[in-house]
């Protein structure tokens, strides 16, 4: 049976990891039928939208996407894609593995690194709600709903449950906003008391920072605001090699987008030395969720022998293979 997926290419390096990343799917023994939209600079320059309703016809259809990287300006401009996508499919759910690879040279090469983040992913700050109170002065409303806690806490325990993992960490700024992570802390209790086996610890998001640096083989599963999980996703990403490595995923009740959470490298566009593996890894991903669970670990095996083996990787991971090389070794490893 073919699967009928979204692919959304991307800007920049975005159509050559994702392009590299369906190669590896197929590979990986699943038939997919990719309905192929545009969304970003491209799609801007082909439609004058930069979210066509192309993408949001075909998810419709599908109800999963693979996402290339897409451009967002700074401080102007366009919302950005990312958040569009969530809040009007109600993604509610950005989950974010971050695991070191072996053969990975960084910084904390040797550490047992494996834990999991859950971010809130539709309201907090990244609800969009500014104005200009007078000139020069801006105010913007951070919000914290009970309904969007809930689930998302309820989401973080029932992965511990189904996974045999052991500790949830509950990241908040409570200490200084009172109400709003107040109510969010209130619903990640309430959840964990309803999941008794699984030890549940609270920490303050600078501190949490700190303790990831120092000592991030004692984290497990992350759960926070949208905001907090931004920030502590990236930094995250960053012990294990950087945002080129990890995957990513946007889950609703309905719909899910994985993605690669990268930028779009526009200096190294078009020369085949994009780094695929964040994408590969969120299309393991992909994988496990529409049932091909023996093709995702085929995929992921795939991957972690590759680097592993450290005969061909690309030059941002420290070797000089070429996106086509890296694609081709991971493709032989299943083969």
């Amino acid at each position: 049976m073919a699967h009928r997926i979204t692919l959304i290419p991307g800007d920049g390096i975005g159509p050559e990891v994702a392009e590299a990343t369906a190669r590896a799917v197929e590979a990986a023994g699943v038939t997919v039928a990719w309905e192929r939209v545009e969304a970003g600079a491209d799609a801007l320059a082909k439609s004058g939208e930069m979210l066509p309703k192309a993408v949001f016809e075909s998810l419709a259809r599908t109800h999963v996407g693979l996402k290339g990287p897409t451009a967002t300006p700074i401080a102007g401009g366009h919302r950005s894609i990312n958040v569009a996508l969530r809040k009007k499919l109600d993604l509610y759910t950005n989950f974010r593995p971050v695991r070191m690879l072996a053969g990975l040279k960084t910084r904390f090469q040797g550490v047992p690194i494996d834990m999991v983040i859950f971010r809130e992913n539709t309201e907090d700050l990244y609800s969009g709600l500014e104005h200009e109170v007078v000139k020069d002065v801006v105010e913007s409303l951070k919000v914290i709903t009970r309904t969007a806690s809930i689930r998302i806490a309820r989401a973080t325990f029932e992965f511990a449950r189904r996974e045999g993992r052991k500790k949830v960490t509950a990241v908040h700024k409570a200490n200084i906003m009172k109400l709003s992570d107040g109510l969010f802390l209130k619903c990640c209790r309430e959840i964990a008391e309803q999941f008794k086996e699984v030890q549940y610890e609270e920490l303050i998001v600078d501190n949490a920072c700190m303790q990831l640096v120092m000592r991030p083989e004692t984290f497990d599963l992350l759960l926070m605001p949208n905001l907090y999980g931004d920030i502590v996703s990236d930094l995250a990403a960053g012990l294990v090699g950087g945002l080129g490595i990890v995957p990513g995923a946007n889950l609703g009740e309905h719909d899910s987008i994985f993605e690669a959470v990268h930028g779009t490298a526009p200096d190294i566009a078009g020369k085949g030395k994009a780094n695929p593996t964040a994408l590969m890894q969120s299309a393991a991903l992909m994988l496990a969720h529409i049932g091909e669970r023996d093709a995702s670990r085929r995929l992921q095996s795939a991957i972690e022998g590759v680097y592993a083996e450290g005969k061909c990787l690309t030059v941002d991971v420290g070797g000089s293979a070429s996106t086509t090389e890296f694609t081709a070794a991971i493709i032989a490893h299943m083969q």
